[in-house]
């Protein structure tokens, strides 16, 4: 299916014993996994020595860091979140690439609750390690967005990347499972219906066709 996050095995894994290779790279993922959600991006030596299991066997699995992180998170790995055959359509392609995200969301919710609150303690430098708050969503967006120009300049179609990514991520989540009391699915198609409402919503203001709203003064309430 398009827009899934897929983890690629190795060469090792698919020959002789596959059950027992799958096992001791399950312990191996979910190893890496509980360091990222310390908020630690994971180590292949680290992550051995979690698993109780050798370096060696470790580095026959995941030969570097990255494809590490990869299995435990493929969304760290993926460039994009569109098919070969991505529509043209930009609706459908932004709806693609939400739909995709928000499932990580729901697949990875107490790794991505972490994130989130290591975030918002941590300085800037801390912030920038974090494993799963790279900013890659915004470049994911902006390619789904991307026929929209020259209809919109590139200006405009990052600023409403960043928009959409406000309305979708684990913070609008949170929001709205602990606060609006949304059951996760629910929550995650509201997330969905709002990309598509904040793209028309661009279209409709660029074509002039919505009504203005008003512009308030800096720091103040709406002009009259």
């Amino acid at each position: 299916m398009y827009g899934t996050i897929w983890a690629v095995s190795t060469a090792y894994e698919l020959n002789g014993r596959t059950n027992q290779k799958r096992r001791t790279r399950d312990a191996l993922v979910t190893a890496a996994r509980s360091i990222v959600a310390k908020g630690r991006t994971p180590t292949v030596e680290e992550v051995a020595e979690t698993a109780s299991i050798s370096r060696t066997t470790a580095y026959r699995y995941f030969p570097s860091q990255r494809a590490l992180l990869a299995a435990a998170h493929p969304e760290t790995a993926v460039e994009s979140l569109l098919p070969d055959d991505a529509p043209e359509d930009v609706a459908a392609r932004l709806d693609i690439v939400v739909a995709a995200y928000t499932q990580t969301i729901l697949e990875n919710e107490s790794q991505q609750r972490t994130m989130l609150r290591l975030s918002l303690e941590a300085n800037p430098e801390e912030r920038s390690q974090l494993p799963l708050r790279q900013g890659r969503v915004i470049k994911w967006l902006e390619e789904a967005l991307a026929p929209l120009q020259p209809q919109l300049p590139r200006s405009e179609v990052h600023r409403l990347a960043i928009a959409i990514r406000s309305a979708t991520g684990v913070e609008a989540f949170s929001w709205l499972t602990d606060v609006a009391g949304l059951s996760r699915e629910d929550a995650a198609a509201l997330m969905r219906w709002s990309a598509q409402a904040m793209l028309d919503a661009a279209i409709a203001d660029r074509s002039g066709t919505r009504r203005k709203r008003p512009r308030g003064r800096r720091g103040g309430a709406p002009s009259p």
